[in-house]
């Protein structure tokens, strides 16, 4: 199952949030995209990417949960048979978005420290610091509301075979959210995001 599911993961990246990021980057937007699949065979049901500049709480996460609950009760899936993919170790905002929604699960591409060092954006881990004296962005990755995977960490324990493969799609993705990081970086002081 990890295999197939993170050659899912990984596509829904390529061919999905990666596009909308871009496009909410060009309006001024921060890096970060969310997506949501069925369990059962891994479909997508929606994705969606960061909107600060409608909306500051509009973070990856919280967008595509606004995007997930404007679907329909009727042929909406129920939190427990989805997976929440996520671009980036989501925020305190965002995790507590995810507990009060009823998922039992995240993934995430990139962690705290990725984001901090090489996206330039630190508030995940300053927040964590400042407001709940949560040091290193150390929070229980494993509770009883739900279970934070690391993508890395999934691709790391593959044979060596396998890891090669996924490990270059893996730096592909990196490669185009750091030049999406760049873009941002260098338009942010003209948008009207609060913590930029």
């Amino acid at each position: 199952m990890t295999e197939k599911l993170l050659e899912k993961c990984l596509d829904i990246f390529t061919k999905e949030i990666l596009p909308i990021t871009e496009k909410g980057v060009s309006e001024g937007n921060k890096i970060f995209g969310a997506a949501i699949l069925k369990k059962k065979d891994l479909s997508l049901v929606v994705a969606g990417s960061n909107n600060e500049t409608e909306n500051p709480i509009w973070h990856g996460e919280t967008y595509t949960l606004k995007k997930f609950y404007e679907i329909s009760k009727d042929t909406r899936p129920s939190e427990k048979d989805c997976i929440f993919l996520c671009s980036h170790e989501p925020c305190s905002l965002c995790l507590s978005a995810i507990t009060f929604s009823g998922f039992d699960n995240f993934y995430y591409l990139f962690p705290y420290k990725i984001t901090d060092n090489e996206f330039s954006i630190p508030h995940d881990l300053k927040i964590l610091k400042e407001v709940f004296k949560v040091n290193n962005g150390e929070y229980n990755k494993e509770n009883s509301y739900w279970k934070s995977h690391s993508i890395h960490m999934l691709i790391e324990k593959l044979s060596n075979l396998k890891k090669e493969k996924f490990m270059n799609q893996l730096e592909e993705i990196k490669k185009s959210y750091i030049i999406l990081s760049n873009k941002y970086q260098a338009s942010k002081n003209e948008n009207f995001i609060p913590l930029k």
